[in-house]
């Protein structure tokens, strides 16, 4: 699976997004919903005070005002507990109450028909109007909101169960369709990564949706198959001309020997085996700058690794060092923790750390002390006391063909050793660097020195 965690997956961020999006429109169309019932509602109870407002009135021009105490009575006393219950006052121009529930005349003027939201001395909310009826009397008629809060309490519960359900159905396909998604490009990212045949062969199964990840996955695949015949492009090429340069000079190296033998003084044999020499070391630069072009070319390509244990390879590469340590009158030490594995081809790393010892024994005088040391991580690190590496050196040391300025033999190496070490690390996933340090030098492996 990818290596991204899931919290910071982009798709993630979009299933979350989508869930926020659709309890988004839930709470809009919750407040559009709710503010249409109340206004719906109003109008409502405003219609049923006007009504009521004007049949009291009528009965008022008819009967009197004895008549009308007598009706609002028998409509206080007929009307329901629950719902809009309605609720009157009729009262003398000073405020006096002759008939009605309402005990205070609210902030209504009768003389300009005001009507409005008030509340009743028990603190129920209301919907009331009042009129002049006459000289000296007055009318209110209200309506308690009782309906309309009922109805927006279910509103509210609806749109909450169905906020819910929107949430967590969006959640759930969201993250099953995240899911498909995050898998299909996992297949294109694990073949960039890996580049193994069940990885391309779980690409090619993509290739035929006609999507956008369809045509990612058709680049991807099609980048890959090319990328494929250039690797085995470099290396037929690679090894023909090896071959090609190898097998005349060691035609010419067998010549040089049977000239050797025959040769007639001390000056021809000389320069016959000066010769020998340089094709020697020809053959060995041809085969170091193609050893660096494969290892580079093979980097990242996790094929042909198997578990190395890097602790026991670094103990036999000590041992064979220690007596030419002595010999060379270098003090050689050794500190390894033991089960340190990882990865890897073990002649590469051996190579690789052979490279570095005899770098370090090359460039640090006699009685100088180098050190081998290997710790879990994996960390492997060759340090000496030695003069160190010139600054001016430090930034182009792993570069080819490049030597140390401290060489005590100008005649020595061609300058791949390093070149050559850091490819290998490169091709086992880890990095080489130098580190910085007061004397001496210090190359340390490790996964965090990758560059």
């Amino acid at each position: 699976m990818s290596d991204v965690p899931f919290n910071r997956s982009i798709y993630a961020r979009l299933v979350l997004w989508a869930i926020a999006v659709s309890i988004t429109v839930t709470l809009l169309l919750w407040a559009v919903t709710e503010a249409t019932i109340e206004r719906s509602g109003r109008a409502a109870l405003s219609r049923a005070v006007d009504v009521d407002l004007a049949g009291l009135a009528d009965i008022f021009a008819s009967g009197g005002p004895t008549e009308l105490q007598r009706r609002i009575a028998d409509r206080l006393a007929l009307a329901s507990a629950d719902g809009n219950a309605p609720h009157y006052m009729l009262a003398a121009d000073d405020g006096r109450k002759l008939a009605g529930d309402v005990e205070r005349w609210p902030a209504l003027s009768p003389l300009l028909s005001q009507s409005g939201k008030v509340a009743l001395a028990n603190g129920q909310p209301v919907f009331a109007r009042a009129t002049q009826l006459g000289p000296g009397l007055r009318l209110l008629v209200a309506r308690e909101y009782g309906h309309d809060s009922e109805l927006l309490g279910q509103v509210r519960l609806a749109f909450l169960a169905a906020g819910a359900f929107l949430a967590a159905t969006v959640g759930l396909a969201g993250m099953w369709l995240a899911r498909r998604l995050a898998g299909r490009i996992d297949r294109i990212n694990r073949a960039f990564r890996e580049q193994d045949e069940p990885s391309l062969d779980a690409l090619s199964d993509g290739r035929s949706a006609r999507d956008e990840i369809g045509e990612l996955t058709r680049h991807s695949a099609e980048a890959l198959d090319r990328l494929k015949r250039l690797v085995v492009t470099h290396r037929e090429t690679s090894d023909q001309i090896a071959h090609e340069l190898r097998t005349p000079l060691m035609h010419l190296d067998t010549r040089l020997v049977r000239a050797l033998k025959a040769a007639p003084d001390d000056a021809a044999r000389t320069t016959l085996a000066d010769a020998r020499t340089e094709i020697r070391h020809i053959v060995a630069l041809l085969e170091s700058l193609l050893d660096i072009a494969t290892s580079e070319a093979r980097r990242g390509d996790r094929r042909g690794l198997s578990p190395v244990n890097l602790s026991l390879l670094a103990e036999r590469i000590g041992d064979l060092y220690a007596d030419s340590a002595e010999e060379s009158g270098h003090r050689f030490v050794v500190a390894i923790e033991p089960g340190v594995t990882l990865d890897g081809e073990e002649m590469q790393l051996t190579r690789l750390i052979t490279n570095l010892l005899d770098n370090a024994f090359k460039y640090v005088p006699a009685g100088c002390t180098v050190k081998l040391a290997v710790e879990h991580g994996p960390r492997l690190t060759v340090s000496d006391d030695g003069p160190g590496i010139a600054p001016d050196d430090r930034a182009r040391i792993f570069d080819r063909f490049q030597r140390g300025a401290r060489s005590p033999g100008e005649g020595q190496g061609a300058g791949l050793g390093l070149a050559l070490a850091k490819a290998i690390a490169g091709r086992h996933g880890l990095g080489l660097s130098l580190a910085p340090t007061e004397s001496g030098a210090t190359f340390v492996l490790s996964p965090e020195g990758i560059t």
